[in-house]
């Protein structure tokens, strides 16, 4: 192989190769990039318009071609620097991306939510694909039946012990792999679909504007504020952010932004004095951005992040917070732009007092009587409409989010940090059955509670895992994990892993309700690509 300087292929790291903007080398050049740097092991196709070997026969995120191109560099010696690989992914994301359709089910692993529960309708793909990365790596991208053949070669000759693994020696692998998965991958992830031909033909809508958004975050809750897009040659941005938590504390930041395929968008923010990451769809119409913001170093620190364009039409985001009891009054704050003077919060509750208005929010003082029909209510800000409010007597029930979550030990002199857990209380009301986990019954939303850690199991017990694994914080909610490597005071000198409890204590008035989920402390993540 080559002998060439690469980056470290860190997680982070290569995502951010795909946020930077490109500056000296122009999109435009991409093709005489491929022509120089990639006709040694390619073939050209076709001139015009340029078509390669292999490469012209796939579509994936734009996080997809930076994980390809990487593997090039690290694997065949391709020689690129880091402008021509932004370039590169640009050029491919923009050329054979995904269509919104094509990565709905999917966005999770964009968004860097690690703890999400895949579920597959088929075991073949659970068993063949999802056993060693997620089966959402495999969503986001398309090939031809023959491009899937070439895919399963390479695993074979990249790990050629594959069919002797679990899940592989105890079936013909190789006959299923090629007989029954290709043609499976083929039909559901095909490279040519309507939704890329359609979203091909949608113009494009530049995003420079001033944006109202609404965010929820574990441990800061509700935020509100305004994003300020300006720029767009080339689809590079300059982004601020001003805003605040629901507790009065600043949300402020500033950083850049690129759009690929017309609707991905990636940025790279310091806020508040930590950097951070933004990935967000555009909607077609050029009016909403969704995602997930998070922490660059600590992907598992993030807030659920929507955005809407002032100016467009109108539209409520959020109300904030989005319950009220029955019999209380509250202060709640509307979120959205176009928002009207005249504020319909449901039947059974009324706007006592406006305290404050702007371009971006409305904040009331409201009171839901007794009698107010219990359950979610549309609620309107003159024409501004698509915001819920729930409306409830008492909370039945509460649920640990997640259910089920990973950390993971770091530090300790290591090349890799902390991955810690973050948890919610989420309260819940029964429907009109009185019973729990029934069709009619209603999420309230997030409240506060008090949490501690326990053994999961007898062998957790004895492994003394709870004091060993890290520390809960009882008021927030977080997990932070210990440190990673050998610990000599445990049995057989193990690392700090374990198997946990996690427990939420709630008082709703004068009734105690309590739920719990489970935690697993594990080893460092050594291999963290953008795609898990």
């Amino acid at each position: 192989m080559k002998n060439f300087k690469l980056p470290r292929l860190t997680g982070g790291l290569l995502l951010a190769g795909v946020i930077l903007p490109v500056s000296a080398v122009q999109a435009a050049d991409a093709e005489a990039i491929i022509q120089t740097k990639c006709m040694a092991c390619h073939t050209q196709e076709q001139a015009e318009p340029l078509e390669m070997s292999r490469m012209s026969h796939q579509r994936k995120t734009p996080e997809g071609w930076l994980m390809t191109i990487a593997r090039m560099q690290v694997m065949h010696g391709l020689d690129v620097s880091d402008e021509e690989r932004r370039t590169l992914v640009k050029y491919f994301a923009d050329k054979q991306g995904l269509a919104p359709e094509e990565t709905a089910g999917a966005r999770y692993a964009l968004e860097r939510r690690l703890n999400t529960m895949e579920s597959f309708e088929s075991a073949n793909f659970e068993q063949m694909c999802a056993r060693c990365h997620s089966g959402a790596r495999v969503e986001l991208q398309r090939r031809p039946a023959e491009e899937w053949k070439h895919l399963v070669n390479f695993h074979l000759g990249q790990w050629p012990s594959l069919e002797y693994q679990a899940q592989a020696r105890d079936r013909d692998w190789m006959g299923l792999a090629f007989k029954q998965m290709v043609p499976e991958l083929a039909s559901n992830f095909p490279l040519q679909s309507a939704s890329w031909d359609n979203w091909q033909k949608v113009t494009k809508v530049p995003v420079s504007g001033s944006w109202s958004f609404s965010a929820q975050m574990p441990v800061k809750g509700d935020a509100r504020g305004v994003m300020t897009i300006t720029g767009g040659k080339g689809d590079q941005y300059q982004v601020s952010i001003d805003g605040e938590y629901a507790d009065g504390s600043a949300l402020k930041g500033s950083g850049t932004a690129i759009v690929y395929t017309g609707y991905e968008w990636r940025a790279n923010l310091t806020v508040d004095g930590v950097k951070m990451r933004q990935v967000f769809a555009l909607s077609a119409d050029g009016a909403e951005l969704t995602g997930r913001m998070f922490e660059t170093i600590h992907d598992e620190a993030g807030m659920d992040f929507a955005a809407v364009r002032s100016g467009s039409s109108p539209t409520l985001l959020s109300v904030q917070p989005e319950f009220i009891r029955a019999g209380s009054t509250q202060v709640l704050t509307l979120v959205g732009t176009g928002l009207g003077k005249q504020i319909s919060l449901g039947d059974g509750v009324s706007v006592v007092s406006e305290i404050y208005r702007d371009d971006n929010k409305v904040v009331v003082q409201a009171t839901a009587n007794n009698k107010a029909q219990l359950g979610p209510r549309n609620v309107d800000a003159g024409k501004a409409t698509g915001a819920t409010l729930n409306v409830y007597n008492n909370v039945d029930r509460i649920n640990v989010v997640p259910s089920f979550a990973v950390a993971r030990v770091g530090g300790n002199g290591g090349s890799t940090p902390k991955y810690n857990a973050y948890f919610q209380a989420e309260a819940w009301m029964n429907g009109a059955d009185g019973q729990p986990d029934t069709a009619d019954d209603m999420r309230i939303g997030y409240v506060p509670a008090k949490w501690h850690v326990e053994p999961f199991n007898e062998q957790a017990a004895v492994d003394r895992d709870v004091h060993f694994t890290g520390r809960m914080d009882e008021k927030t909610g977080v997990f932070t994990t210990a440190g990673a490597g050998p610990n000599p005071e445990r049995r057989m000198s193990t690392n700090n892993a374990g198997n946990l409890k996690v427990i939420a204590d709630v008082m709703d008035g004068d009734k105690a309700l309590s739920a719990e989920g489970q935690m697993i402390v594990t080893v460092q993540r050594w291999n963290n690509p953008p795609l898990p």
